[in-house]
């Protein structure tokens, strides 16, 4: 039987968004009769985390439409890492993938996604670029952890300092995935991978009681997100199939 990818992507896609949104309803009426301060939080959570997988899945299937849901998401994350004491990962949303969007959009609407029913032309990176790409990953990775360790009081002590290490890795993750996102590069998936294993490490590290209960929502939307990605990946491998080189 040959496999049919049109369909096979119709119910992966609808397994994802059903799955996300019943989770994130079902966990979030739980947490909201146990906790006791956080209620708002919470809900705003849920629903940024309902436009974040709404956000991924166009992404993964080369839909423009990835960069209007993207905005709120990530918007509301901004705020949600600032109060959790996420400092690099708020920063970094609010002051990167915010205008990112924008970009993003535009270069996609360069790129032949003119509309929702259009997918954007993929392409791959070169190896001189992987080569930059990597130097770099691995430079802003260091420092940022050194930055952060520096200024984060309330970690626990040790050689290293596990939950910056997770926020680093998850941070700079971000933004070389959204660049090669905006730029429409295949190796995007690469680093969203890495982006959903570590946030869900930081997240767990984060629920402790029950005015953390926000934290549930996370765990669950970068679980969904991993299993996402695979998929964005397997697709853009397509997508970029024969573009290996094309600047």
């Amino acid at each position: 039987m040959a496999f049919n990818e049109d369909k096979f992507n119709k119910w992966f896609n609808t397994f994802i968004l059903i799955g996300m949104t019943v989770a994130v309803i079902i966990t979030t009426a739980l947490k909201l009769g146990a906790a006791e301060t956080g209620k708002v939080l919470l809900l705003v959570s849920a629903f940024g985390s309902l436009m974040g997988i709404l956000s991924t899945v166009c992404s993964a299937n080369g839909i423009i439409l990835t960069f209007l849901f993207g905005l709120i998401d990530v918007a509301i994350y901004a705020v949600v890492c600032f109060i959790s004491g996420k400092y690099g990962n708020a920063a970094q949303h609010a002051l990167y993938f915010v205008p990112m969007q924008f970009i993003g959009f535009w270069q996609w609407s360069e790129r032949g996604a003119h509309s929702s029913d259009k997918k954007v032309k993929a392409r791959r990176l070169n190896p001189r670029q992987w080569l930059i790409t990597g130097a770099a990953f691995l430079a802003v990775s260091v420092a940022s952890y050194f930055i952060l360790a520096y200024f984060d009081k309330e970690a626990a002590q040790g050689f290293i300092k596990t939950a910056v290490l997770m926020d680093a890795l998850a941070m700079v993750c971000n933004i070389f995935g959204q660049y090669l996102m905006s730029t429409a590069y295949m190796e995007q998936w690469y680093f969203w991978i890495g982006v959903n294993i570590f946030s869900v490490i930081m997240w767990v590290q984060t629920l402790k009681g029950a005015s953390d209960s926000y934290a549930i929502i996370y765990i669950i939307k970068y679980a969904f997100y991993l299993v996402n990605s695979l998929n964005g990946l397997r697709i853009w491998l397509g997508l970029s199939k024969n573009k290996e080189l094309e600047k």
